[in-house]
Formats: C-alpha cells, structure tokens, sequence
C-alpha cells in the first residue's frame, strides 16, 4: 500500500474559496478525479483527517464531510483500526502513483483518443468578429424585431394551465394550433392550398433541407443548383452523398435549358432553387420558367427543392408566388422560415409538402428533434391569428426598402468606377460585381482594421467572377453610411 506521504495532495486538490461549491465538496471531486485518472491508486491510503486538514489548510471537519461523501460514493473505504483507503474494488494495480502533472487534473482532452471520421464538406469559413459594423449576407435588423408582443405572447402561453400539455414530450409534427395557423397565413400569402397536414416545424430553413435531404438523396444521387449557389445546401447535399452539377444563372434565374439538357443525358434526383431570390445573386427566377421547371419535374421525375428564404421582402410589385402553389403534381418541397421576418435567433422554420411526405419526415425529426418548441409555436400562432406578425413585416418592409435605396444611391455615388450591380425587387442584400484587379479578401482584411467586418462568405472571386454579396438588413441609415464610407477609403487606399 502506499505511504499517505508519498502522494503530493496539495497539488492532487486545489481550493477556490470564491467558488460557489462548498469546500469539502471541491475535495470529494478533486479527489476522485485523481482516482479515475490513476493518481490516487487501488489501495492507497488516505492521511487521517487531521493531517490531511493540515495539508490541504482547511478544518478537520471540513476533511471528514469530504471522506464521508467519498464513502458513500464507494470511493475510499474505512478499516477499524487500519486507517482510509482507495477501495480495493477499482482494477487499477499499479504499485505506486503514476507520474502527473498537477494541471492534468484540471484540464479536459484536447483531442479525441479514438478514430473518427472527419468531412471536410463541412467546413465552413466563419469568422467572428467584434467589429461593431458588419455587412452580413441579407441578415435583418433584430433591433426591429416585435420582442415586446413576443415575450408577452409567451409568457402568457406559460401561464396558461390548460398549455401544461406542451411542457411534455409529444409525437407530432409540431404544435397543432400553430400549423394550423400557419397553413392559412401561407395560403394568404404564398396562394398555397394547404392545411395542418402539410406542415412539419422546424428550427430554421437549414434544419428543413437536411431533413429533406436526408430523407430524399441517397449515396450517388445527382442533385442540380444553380451556379452560384448557397453553399450550405451544398454542403448538407454532398453530406448526404449527392453529386452536386451546376446550370447556370442569368437575370432570369436559374437556366431551364440547362436543366433540360441534364436531364436528357442524366438521372437528376433533386433541383435545389431559391427563386423568389437567387442566392447569391438575387435574382427573380421567371414566371415562365418556374412553370417549364414545373413541367421538367414531372416528365423527368426529379424533386424540387424550393427555399424560399426571404419571400417576406418585396419593394415594387406584388412578389411571384412560389412553384408549390401551382405544384399539382406533388413535386415540390417548401422550406421556409420566420428568421428573417423576426430574428435570426428565433429558429421558427417550417417545410411544405404532400401528406405522406410529411409523415416520413415527421420521423426522422423525431430523431433529432423530438417535437421542436411548442410553447414558442404556441405564442408565434397568437400572434399570426392576432395580425402582429403581419403588421410587423409590413413594418420592416418599409424600413428595408429605404435601406436598399440608400445603399443603392451609396454604391452608385461612391463606387460606379469600381463595380456594377442591378437593384434587386427584394430581398435584404444587393449582389456587387467588382473589377477583377481588386483584391476583395485583401480589402475584407484592411476593412476590419478600421471596424468593418467583411466576412469571407461574402465574397465570390474566382478568374472569371469578382463579386460581394453585401447585406443591408441589418445596418440603419447611420450604419450604412459609415461601413460604405469605410469600404470607400480602404478600396481608394489598396487600388
């Protein structure tokens, strides 16, 4: 057995008197953390309560209320007239305590000590930074969202006894009364005739196309997107083992000619869209060729996956309605969200589709999900039946599109020698087109030295292609000035 006076507990616990666990509780787990991790082997004996309370500078009682939580633990055991001992029941036989470093005992693994696959798909450039301006990728302003109604509406869904039911677990594909409400406000604004049954909740638009994707794509499948196209769908497409080709994009959006020739010589399984705005580019996929997809779809049997990510935000015309309001063939997939109408934070999505569809994804987000927030769908439906988030988005409407027109008036004003770009009809970003000669990540790097944060997600430059996708939603009329006043400098500067 070893000597109690071999073993350095001074160093094996370590006491913060400021922390909010009592003492002999800091003892009991700094001491069988030495156990567990070979220090204080099987069969080691423990100094007497005195003379550890000697070492360790705390009083005696404090030291037997930490013996007496290691016993009843089943960590040390008592032997009359023996003394206290690691217990003997542990397989650990090592003679003597193995060689440590005292920080050992406090840290956690740095690395994984088994194999595991790593994807290399998924990695994503996120930057963070503290830049007090940003231009994000068509985020909104969070500043405008309706949090007041919100946490009200919430906070008396939770006072509500009869709303008990939605504090257990529930097998459904989302709060029942919400859907329903939901159904009717797509339907009044999307022209979709669709009810309950046709709607699974989800956290966000991202959460919808993995669902379906995972439900959908199997290993090999060929999965069409536009080129450009958004790079986490492409992301969640190749995870599921999909073949990723691209068509390209004009100021009609996605090329229906190109898909058609794909489709002659290939198995397409999924076309991945973002028609109302082309991500990145924005760009409004025609009419026309939202009914001649609809057509390829059934001839060639290929699902479409619809993202209707920021439908909420149109400035001129009335908005074109999606492809699933004129699906009549049970081809489309909706996906859809209220992160932009109301916050990002607030992970409120939702996906559209045949009944039997929505049965099988109900599943599998089951699995990872077993019912999403109820309560939060509970207050979001509130307010859609009360018209708050309606008035809200006709609110932010207003604020956007004066945003858009003075970053149009900006650009035009400050850059015209430097880039081109079109106006988009909606949408919280405007596409950018450069001079090839410039650096963008050059100037994304001068610009946060001087507290603009560009991100790299931003920014599309290739031989042929030089762009920025700058966001506006998130900045008011202040912001933009000085982040376009910033951009305007840094570009003089580096060119």
């Amino acid at each position: 057995m070893s000597s109690p006076v071999e073993i350095p507990f001074k160093s094996v616990v370590r006491i913060d008197r400021f922390s909010g666990t009592p003492v002999y509780l800091q003892i009991a787990r700094q001491m069988i953390n030495a156990i567990q991790r070979g220090v204080l082997v099987t069969g080691a004996k423990l100094p007497g309560t005195r003379a550890m309370a000697e070492t360790l500078e705390v009083h005696r009682k404090t030291v037997v209320a930490a013996y007496n939580e290691l016993d009843a633990q089943g960590w040390i055991e008592l032997l009359p007239n023996k003394g206290t001992f690691v217990t003997h029941k542990f397989p650990v036989t090592t003679a003597n305590p193995i060689p440590f470093n005292a920080e050992d005992l406090v840290s956690y693994p740095q690395r994984a000590g088994f194999q595991f696959r790593q994807s290399m798909l998924l990695d994503r450039p996120v930057s963070v930074s503290r830049a007090e301006l940003e231009f994000t990728d068509g985020l909104p302003d969070v500043r405008l969202a309706p949090l007041n109604k919100l946490s009200k509406a919430y906070s008396s869904v939770l006072n509500r006894n009869n709303n008990r039911k939605y504090l257990g677990y529930a097998h459904v594909e989302g709060n029942e009364y919400f859907r329903i409400k939901l159904a009717s406000y797509l339907n009044n604004t999307r022209g979709l005739h669709i009810g309950k049954e046709n709607i699974i909740t989800t956290r966000g638009i991202q959460m919808g196309i993995y669902l379906a994707s995972m439900l959908l794509i199997e290993k090999g499948d060929k999965v069409v997107v536009g080129n450009l196209s958004y790079y986490v769908a492409n992301m969640i497409f190749q995870q599921a083992g999909a073949n990723i080709l691209s068509v390209p994009v004009d100021e009609q959006g996605i090329s229906v000619e190109a898909v058609r020739k794909l489709c002659a010589s290939n198995q397409i399984r999924m076309l991945y869209i973002t028609p109302h705005h082309h991500y990145p580019t924005t760009v409004t996929l025609s009419a026309e060729r939202r009914m001649e997809l609809l057509k390829l779809s059934v001839e060639y049997g290929f699902v479409i996956l619809e993202d209707d990510h920021d439908y909420d935000f149109h400035y001129h015309s009335s908005p074109v309605l999606p492809l699933a309001s004129a699906d009549g063939a049970g081809m489309v997939v909706y996906v859809g969200s209220f992160c932009k109408a109301l916050a990002p934070g607030l992970r409120s999505g939702y996906i559209v589709a045949p009944e039997n569809l929505i049965a099988e994804l109900g599943k599998l987000r089951h699995i990872i999900d077993r019912q999403g927030d109820l309560m939060m769908e509970q207050a979001l439906a509130e307010l859609l039946d009360e018209g708050e988030i309606q008035r809200h988005i006709k609110k932010a409407q207003k604020v956007y599109h004066q945003r858009r027109d003075l970053l149009s008036d900006l650009l035009v004003n400050n850059f015209s020698q430097y880039l081109s770009f079109k106006s988009p009809p909606g949408g919280l970003a405007i596409w950018t087109e450069w001079r090839k000669d410039i650096n963008l990540m050059r100037i994304s790097k001068a610009c946060l030295k001087q507290n603009l944060h560009l991100p790299q997600t931003l920014l599309f430059q290739t031989g042929q292609l030089s762009a920025m996708r700058l966001g506006f939603g998130n900045l008011n009329e202040q912001e933009l000035k000085e982040s376009v006043g910033i951009l305007k400098n840094v570009i003089e500067t580096n060119i």
